[in-house]
């Protein structure tokens, strides 16, 4: 195997989770172990529901059913991202896994819920096999320096701006 890379899925568009869940897919059809870490997300998604019948594709999930106030977090909700992190690091730098997902990482750190230098440091010491995706909106300059793959995601139009609500297994 060669050596793991970093990718960035980030920007204001819909499908960087979806994206992840997609590599984490092709990861798993070739037989490589997965590790999908949620900041952020508590309640049920179909993505997770749908790969939770794959056996080398685990999702382990570090935020509760309410949104994050970005201005007041709770200590709840950065007890969490922080364990995430640290299940995360301890993951990526494991050699168990060939992909480790850190869905939602961009917003985790932009809300303050976890150290943006911390987070750096982990994906710096991952196996040298293991790729990483580090997915959400607002990633930070330092995200774009460490990552060999940058996506950004533009959203050009969404039915939600019409007043369309979220639906279940398209959105969620």
């Amino acid at each position: 195997m060669s050596e793991g890379l970093v990718h960035l899925y980030t920007g204001n568009g819909k499908g960087k989770t979806t994206a992840a869940f997609g590599l984490a897919l092709r990861v798993a059809g070739r037989g490589g172990k997965v590790l999908i870490v949620q900041f952020l997300k508590g309640l049920p998604t179909g993505e997770v529901m749908a790969v939770r019948k794959i056996p080398e594709i685990e999702v382990r999930r570090f935020g509760s059913e309410r949104f994050v106030d970005p201005k007041r977090p709770r200590e709840e909700d950065i007890a969490l991202a922080k364990r995430g992190l640290r299940e995360a690091a301890e993951a990526m730098s494991s050699g168990i896994y060939r992909l480790v997902v850190l869905d939602e990482v961009n917003v985790a750190v932009a809300f303050n819920l976890i150290d943006e230098g911390e987070v750096i440091s982990a994906v710096r010491s991952r196996h040298p096999r293991t790729e990483v995706v580090l997915t959400g909106r607002y990633a930070p300059p330092s995200f774009y320096e460490l990552a060999d793959y940058v996506t950004e995601f533009r959203e050009v139009k969404h039915p939600f701006s019409s007043g369309i609500p979220a639906r279940e297994g398209i959105e969620f």
